[in-house]
Formats: C-alpha cells, sequence, structure tokens
C-alpha cells in the first residue's frame, strides 16, 4: 500500500500545541484508548496534523513501551507539530487540567458527586462511546481496507480482549508486526523518511535521552532506606512505577497501590475514593499520581511532593519515545519495516474495537436509552460532523435533564 509523501503537515507555533491540547486535557474523558479517538477526531480529521497512517504508526510505538501511551502519543504529536517546545506544551495542555483537578481533590474538594454530577459524568461517558466509534469506523476504512488487513484487526480484537489486560495492547501489537512482515511484505511499498521528525529530534538527542532512561531506570531501582515519604522516595516509587508498567490507564492502579498503600503512606480509602476522582475526570489517568503523592502522610509539602510525583511518573515514558522516534523515522522508510507497520496499523485498528467493546461500551450503555444517545452522538459526529465540544455540552444536557425527569 502506497504511503502518502504528505504525513505531517506544515510546522505550528508551540503555543497553537498547547491550546489544542488544553482543549483536549478538558474533554477527554474514557481513558488512553478514548484519548486516541478524541485526538484523532480533533489533530487528524480537524486540523490535518498527521496522516491516519502517521497517526496509528504512533499509537503502536506507544502501545508497545512502558508508560502513558496516551500522553506519550500526545507528546509526539506536539513534538512534530512545534519541535521540543511543541512536545512539551502537548504534554503540559494535556495533562494539566486533570492535575490541577486531582490536587484539588486531594485538599479536600470534591468532584462529580451527586446526582447532578453523576448524571453529567453518564453523559461524558456517553460522548466517548460515541468518538470512539467513530475513530474505529474511519480508521479501519484506511487502515484495515481489504480482507486481509481487515482479518489482522479482527485477530487483534481476540487478543486484546483474551490476554491479561496487562499485556492485551503489546500482543496484540507484536502480532500485528509479525503478520505484516510475513503477509504484507509484498504489498508495502518504501515510504518517505520523516525529515521533520529528524530535524526536531536528532539520533545524537535520542541516543542522550536513552541514556537517560537507562541511568534513570538504574537509580530508581536502587534500594531507597527512607520508609518515610520524602522528595526522593517519592521520586523512586512513582518513577519505578512510570518505567516499568506496560499498558497505561488502569494497568498502573496495582502497582500504585503497592507503592503507597502497602508502604502506609495513604490508607486505602483514600487511595480508592482518589481513584473514583481520577475516573471522573479528562486527561490521563497518570495524574492520579499527583493526588496521591500530595495525600502521602506525614507530608509537611503537599503540594511539592503531589508535583514531584506527577513529574517523576511520566518522565521515564517520556524519555522512552524521545529515544525511540529518531531512529523510527529513519528506519521506517525500509520496506521491512514498512510492512510490519502495516501490519501495526491494522491491529490498531482492532485494539481501538475491542476498547470500544470492553470498557467503553460494557461499564457505559446500560439501557435502551443510553443506546439511543449514544447512537444520536455517533450519527452528529460522522454525519453531520458537529464538534466534539458541542456534542459534549448538549449530551450532557440530555442527561441531565433526563436525571432531573425522573
Amino acid at each position: 500500500m502506497p504511503v502518502a509523501a504528505a504525513s505531517v503537515s506544515k510546522r505550528g507555533s508551540p503555543f497553537e500545541v498547547l491550546l489544542a491540547f488544553l482543549r483536549l486535557g478538558c474533554m477527554s474523558f474514557g481513558g488512553p484508548i478514548a484519548h486516541l479517538g478524541y485526538f484523532r477526531t480533533e489533530l487528524v480529521d480537524r486540523r490535518g496534523w498527521v496522516s491516519d497512517e502517521l497517526f496509528a504508526e504512533l499509537v503502536g510505538i506507544a502501545q508497545s513501551m512502558p508508560g502513558p501511551a496516551s500522553s506519550q502519543v500526545a507528546y509526539a504529536l506536539g513534538l512534530i507539530r512545534a519541535g521540543w517546545p511543541g512536545g512539551l506544551a502537548a504534554w503540559l495542555g494535556f495533562t494539566l487540567p486533570s492535575a490541577v483537578l486531582m490536587l484539588a481533590f486531594a485538599f479536600g474538594h470534591r468532584v462529580f458527586t451527586g446526582p447532578t454530577g453523576a448524571s453529567i459524568l453518564h453523559g461524558l461517558q456517553l460522548v466517548t462511546v460515541a468518538v470512539v466509534g467513530q475513530a474505529v469506523v474511519s480508521m479501519q476504512t484506511k487502515l484495515a481496507p481489504d480482507r486481509l488487513r481487515l482479518a489482522l484487526a479482527i485477530v487483534a480484537v481476540g487478543i486484546t480482549l483474551l490476554a491479561p489486560a496487562s499485556l492485551g495492547s503489546l500482543l496484540a501489537i507484536a502480532f500485528g508486526a509479525a503478520a505484516g512482515l510475513v503477509l504484507l511484505r509484498s504489498q508495502s511499498q518504501e515510504a518517505q523518511r520523516l525529515d521533520l521528525l529528524e530535524i526536531s529530534v536528532s539520533k545524537r538527542v535520542g541516543t542522550v535521552a536513552a541514556i537517560a532512561f537507562l541511568l534513570l531506570v538504574v537509580a530508581l531501582v536502587l534500594p531507597v532506606r527512607m520508609n518515610l515519604p520524602s522528595l526522593w522516595s517519592v521520586f523512586t516509587a512513582f518513577g519505578r512505577t512510570g518505567a516499568l508498567v506496560f499498558g497505561g490507564g488502569h494497568v498502573v492502579l496495582p502497582l500504585l497501590e503497592d507503592v503507597t498503600v502497602a508502604k502506609g503512606w495513604i490508607s486505602q480509602q483514600s487511595f480508592l475514593s482518589g481513584y473514583g476522582a481520577a475516573q471522573a475526570l479528562p486527561g490521563p489517568l497518570f495524574s492520579f499520581a499527583a493526588y496521591l503523592g500530595a495525600s502521602v502522610q506525614p507530608n509537611p509539602h503537599p503540594l511539592m511532593l503531589g508535583m514531584c510525583a506527577l513529574v517523576a511518573i511520566f518522565l521515564p515514558g517520556l524519555l522512552l519515545i524521545t529515544a525511540v522516534l529518531p531512529f523510527w523515522g529513519h528506519v521506517r522508510g525500509r520496506r521491512s519495516a514498512q510492512a510490519a507497520f502495516d501490519g501495526i496499523r491494522a491491529s490498531v485498528v482492532g485494539v481501538l474495537i475491542a476498547a470500544l467493546y470492553n470498557p467503553v461500551w460494557s461499564s457505559t450503555v446500560h439501557t435502551m436509552t443510553d443506546f439511543w444517545i449514544a447512537l444520536a452522538a455517533f450519527a452528529l459526529l460522522t454525519m453531520w460532523k458537529v464538534q466534539p465540544l458541542l456534542l459534549v455540552v448538549g449530551v450532557c444536557a440530555v442527561c441531565w435533564l433526563r436525571a432531573a425527569l425522573l
């Protein structure tokens, strides 16, 4: 399959990237796979920053390494759009809204409580069903258009749903790469190298990032004698979690519980309370670390420890994708690499289909009314091209009115 030459649109400004991801950080509900649906709607369909093919490759890379997948994709998109400042602006914009709300929750404020808050939250979840559904349909037509790649996508669905949650996406991506090398090599053509990526992130910088990641991992696994929470003990605990977790999202929760509740830094009740708030908020679930860092006891500087935990859990994943991108931009032009990425793209469609079923659909659509609201939102997105922000407001209003009338 020929790869479009215009894989990357013209360069933008860091401020443009910051505003775009602030918007996404305020409205991207539903977990990492749902976030990718919002990214695609806003940045591929609406703004045309990258092609579907390039977007799927970024998703495949992020799913194949430890760290928060949606945040790594956001960082990579910002990096491609506006260089180093753009990458940092993307991460900051996407993370800031949820981090601020989680810190506020740690200081005693409550969000999305009571009947009104619950109805609004349910409306946001129904919008997520529509957004992920739109992403699945659009990406399938472009990335799995023939029987062979559609079959790869269907196998990826089965792998994702049947494998353990921490390995499902990773195994599906690995299957896609292997199947692409075997089955799609004759169909693949050499793709143009991403010169823009090579300018933004040189191989030297990628090597430095890789060394920094390895040194960080060595420092994080060294034993820490301090049992009480301190700046370094919090940094190592949350950094180790960010460096070692595959799958991101809800998969990180057992590890976070192990480094906080098991150490006696925070009670089980406080941990679960923060987790409930994190699920009700937009943006990356890794922002839960800000709440945990600010809530550990004893804690004379809650804001400082909250920010420390937040930076620590994201840092390894961002360093790792910085290390990979320049070399990926170099090798992706080879026929064998392109065949592997064709298979990965088809598998990404399967991963999205699996996520649409579980957890997005299974945890959201409980009644026929829910079904019709989600279907109407999907139709508004795909047929009438309604902007997601307007859809969020409309669906939340409908859910609030339904709750008020019952």
